[in-house]
């Protein structure tokens, strides 16, 4: 046996100094110990005097020697693979005789310093870790065992992976049939331990549990009664992960797991109660749900329901009992990063939708997200929500009657609750619900008027479920006093009811659009109103609201009036804002929409809104040039600075058209997106590819001298993995083909078979299809003789693909092109002809020559075959198109 190390006595007394100090609350003497504990980090042995401390110093309080492990940790993270070995071999050691130690803290800090030598894929170099663990689990004592588990459930959760893999020779084999013996064991800390630990490898199927899949399931069982809480909860946990992993061997029980989370849904324990209520999540998203959950939905529902209220500790969490808080700044923490989700250039679409609704799922359940996040309310109703989905109106019968009830309670808290089920099923019930609207949303609109606030505030979210119904309504009906309300609720003297009623009026916007044009002067005055008010938070969601108005009336707020309004705080704001302040984005945002929408009447603003994007874009380069050579002294620039930012430039280009010409020529940007086109971050890329598009429509002068760059980078942007990026490429190479005209000619084959790879791929994004139609149709537009060859490999994904996108300039040009690739390749269309006639049938009212295309291709088809097989060729269309046919084109 090696020489035990031994502390020396003054170095042992300094160290213990530091750890006292180091509890101290005063930040100075923080720092202090910080500095001190880096320059012991240069002694080999500092670490064993820390792991020392931890397991041997028993006269020492436990709070310092966990202290002392917790140092040893962050040091292990940090520099183990530096350690002698010496020290190594000591800390191991010394970690796996105190295990057992008599303290709770202690084992639990030995288990943590266990798991990160075991991370620091110490797995492998420590081949006595796992068995010597596995034994100490059958120790007579009982802190032995529990602190060896500790131990083994923080190595399952952190290292999943590799135990599951060749390289240990598959642990797993024995230490799954080891943990399920100890479902039984008589102490439920230990049986949870041995839950937990299983529960790792459900999500992955680890095989070695798959083999022991129903011994698993039976013991679940055993365990679903137990009184220990944290052993039900896990028990949840793992029926909820197997409803996702092996639903065929939950299935032949099924009727009595559901039976079993319903009464854990309503466990007296909220920990156990939010876990349970996740098997409904899970359960709604399996095709069985309808089947499983029928017959219990008259019990289920009011359990959902019931879980809505708030609880007591919501309630003190959300201060419920403050009404008027609007003075009180903001605490800086609680502001949620936002994500600013770049351009991506889509097609109108018949019917008003401009791109897939995919993204629409911000409305989701978040209506008070300052508390610990996820809870049983939070998870109940969105429960709710999904289950309203699956069952549509039937779910109704059961909802209505508790509805009732719940909607005109005297107690605020349960009406509230009420108010909370109704917005929670407006998607999946709303064709049910449409027969009580006329009498339910004129009593919502009025408990906006409540004398609490958290009734105000989730009124506003539940109204805004109902936007589109509002809306399709005469507007004095419902549309006028709900915007009157809500535009009350902006101003609104606490600060949720803000913030709800913000979010709410954002909704309303994108569902009314230019319903809302006749009362813009009073919306716009409450809008500006708030900005004097709102604290920090709100500002940012207030930036959102108007940036939704902008798009949604478009071209109607360009007025001098409105403007005057509007463009005065907002440019304060933006003058007020430092470059590396994260409020920019929203405010970018903002000002991209509100640009695009003025148009011209932005002019008279954009010359320091321009410079600053440019700015913006040049220091994010240059700061990512400095880090790429010197790590070590300058830090990564936060690269959504410049996305913004290529986004409002974007906006300026659509807005101000040629009017921004100018600025371009006195400025660099052509260099500086040059740089973006390559950088590695694809949402870089996908916002400078928005970019250029827009400046080859507004000042193509400036961007043709760059082409010959531009286009072998536009070229390698073609891979349908990442959409954004691929869909903004698309679309900026034919907005290039048009303005190029035949000089296109020697970039047609960089481009050319990924763009037709890409429509006849399976499972491409609408978005995706209909831009690289659009593009490869722009493309034998203006090089036929290149692209028409091609003609047969495309036609019919791309005939399907722009039926059903409205006339518009940009389908204009692509139905040009198909025209004239068929004149030049007629025979590369024969076979899909049909799809032809579908796709100028979609056209409301092509321009005169275009419609002259369409006439001498179908006539000189139908000549060439002559009229008995043509006869029998159109008899196979279906009846409108027929009768379209020959009404527009005779034939």
């Amino acid at each position: 046996m090696e020489c035990q190390w031994k502390p020396d006595e003054q170095g042992l007394q300094q160290i213990l100094q530091l750890l006292k100090e180091s509890q101290s609350p005063d930040t100075s003497t923080q720092r202090s110990v910080q500095q001190k504990l880096e320059q012991l980090n240069q002694y080999p042995d500092f670490n064993n005097y820390l792991i020392f401390v931890l397991t041997k110093l028993k006269t020492e309080d436990e709070p310092t020697r966990s202290l002392s492990g917790l140092i040893l940790k962050n040091n292990v993270k940090a520099h183990y693979q530096n350690f002698p070995n010496g020290v190594s071999d000591f800390i191991k050691n010394e970690c796996l005789q105190n295990i057992g130690d008599s303290s709770p803290l202690i084992r639990a800090t030995v288990g943590i310093l266990i798991t990160t030598i075991a991370s620091k894929g110490e797995l492998q170099n420590w081949p006595e870790l796992l068995p010597k663990l596995c034994l100490l689990l059958d120790s007579e004592d009982y802190n032995t065992c529990e602190g060896a588990f500790g131990a083994l459930q923080k190595i399952c959760e952190d290292s999943a992976e590799i135990l599951d893999s060749d390289m240990l020779d598959r642990p797993l084999n024995v230490m799954i049939p080891k943990f399920l013996q100890f479902f039984k064991h008589s102490s439920p800390k230990i049986r949870s331990h041995a839950i937990a630990c299983v529960n790792q490898f459900i999500i992955s199927r680890t095989q070695a549990l798959m083999l022991h899949i129903d011994p698993f399931i039976e013991n679940l069982f055993a365990l679903a009664g137990d009184e220990e809480p944290e052993v039900r909860k896990n028990v949840c946990r793992a029926l909820v992960m197997l409803l996702e992993v092996r639903l065929d061997r939950l299935l032949p029980h099924m009727h009595n797991i559901v039976e079993y989370m319903l009464q854990r849904t309503q466990d007296q324990d909220e920990n156990v109660a939010l876990e349970a209520c996740e098997f409904w999540l899970t359960l709604a998203e399996q095709p069985v749900c309808k089947e499983v959950l029928c017959g219990h939905l008259p019990k289920l529902t009011p359990v959902l329901v019931n879980g809505m209220k708030y609880s007591e500790i919501d309630i003190i969490l959300l201060k419920g009992d403050v009404e008027e808080d609007e003075a009180i700044p903001d605490n800086e923490q609680d502001i949620r990063p936002r994500f600013h989700r770049s351009r991506t250039v889509a097609q109108q679409h018949e019917g008003g939708d401009s791109i897939e609704d995919d993204e629409d799922d911000e409305d989701d359940l978040d209506d008070d997200e300052t508390i610990s996040d996820w809870n049983l309310r939070k998870c109940s109703a969105a429960a709710l929500d999904v289950l309203a989905n699956v069952f549509r109106d039937d779910l109704l019968l059961h909802i209505l009657p508790l509805l009732k009830e719940l909607l005109f309670h005297p107690e605020w808290l349960i009406k509230e609750s009420g108010i909370l089920v109704l917005g929670a099923i407006a998607e999946g019930c709303m064709q049910g619900m449409i027969p009580y609207l006329p009498e339910l949303i004129p009593h919502l609109v009025q408990c906006l008027s409540d004398k609490k606030a958290l009734v105000r505030s989730i009124t506003c979210w539940t109204l805004s479920r109902y936007a589109h119904w509002v809306v399709s309504q005469p507007p004095d009906t419902y549309l006028k006093p709900l915007m009157t309300e809500l535009l009350k609720r902006i101003l609104d003297s606490n600060k949720r009811v803000q913030e709800a009623a913000c979010s709410a009026f954002a909704t309303l916007e994108e569902e009314a659009c230019t319903e809302l044009v006749p009362y813009l002067a009073y919306i716009l005055d409450t809008l500006v109103f708030a900005f004097s008010k709102y604290q920090h938070k709100n500002l940012l969601i207030l930036y959102d609201a108007i940036g939704t108005l902008a798009d949604s009336v478009g071209h109607h707020l360009n007025k001098p009036e409105y403007i005057q309004m509007l463009m005065p705080p907002l440019i304060q704001k933006w003058n007020q804002l430092k470059d590396e302040d994260k409020d920019l984005f929203p405010l970018l945002e903002c000002l991209s929409s509100v640009a695009t929408a003025l148009q011209s009447g932005f002019l008279p603003y954009c010359e320091p809104v321009y410079q600053r994007c440019v700015n913006l874009v040049q220091k994010t380069l240059a700061q990512a040039v400095l880090h790429q050579n010197q790590p070590e002294f300058y830090e990564a620039p936060d690269k959504d600075f410049m996305i913004v930012a290529l986004d409002l430039l974007s906006g300026l280009a659509e807005g101000l058209g040629g009017n921004i010409e100018q600025l371009v020529a006195r400025s660099n940007i052509l260099t500086l997106m040059y740089q973006c086109m390559q950088d590695k971050m694809p949402e870089v890329r996908q916002s400078s590819f928005a970019l250029l598009g827009d400046l080859t429509k507004a000042c193509f002068q400036h961007v043709k001298p760059c082409i010959a760059n531009f286009m072998p980078i536009l070229g390698t942007n073609l891979n349908p993995e990442l959409i954004s990026v691929c869909n903004n490429a698309t679309w900026a190479i034919g907005e290039i083909s048009i303005q190029m005209g035949s000089e296109m000619q020697p970039y047609v084959q960089m481009v050319l078979q990924q763009l037709v790879e890409i429509i006849n791929r399976p499972n491409t994004p609408k978005t995706l299809l209909e831009n690289t139609a659009i593009t490869i149709g722009r493309l034998g537009y203006v090089c036929p003789q290149e692209v028409a060859p091609m003609l047969q490999q495309f036609i019919r994904p791309w005939c399907t693909s722009l039926r059903n996108i409205r006339d518009n300039e940009e389908k204009d040009s692509a139905f040009r092109g198909i025209c004239t690739m068929i004149t030049v390749n007629p025979g590369g269309v024969v076979q899909d002809f049909i799809f032809f006639c579908d796709a100028v049938a979609s056209w409301m009212n092509p321009k005169d020559d275009l419609r002259e295309m369409f006439y001498k291709i179908l006539h000189g088809f139908k000549n060439q075959v002559g009229d008995e097989n043509w006869r029998r060729f159109s008899d196979q269309f279906p009846l409108p198109l027929k009768e379209r046919l020959a009404a527009f084109y005779g034939v």
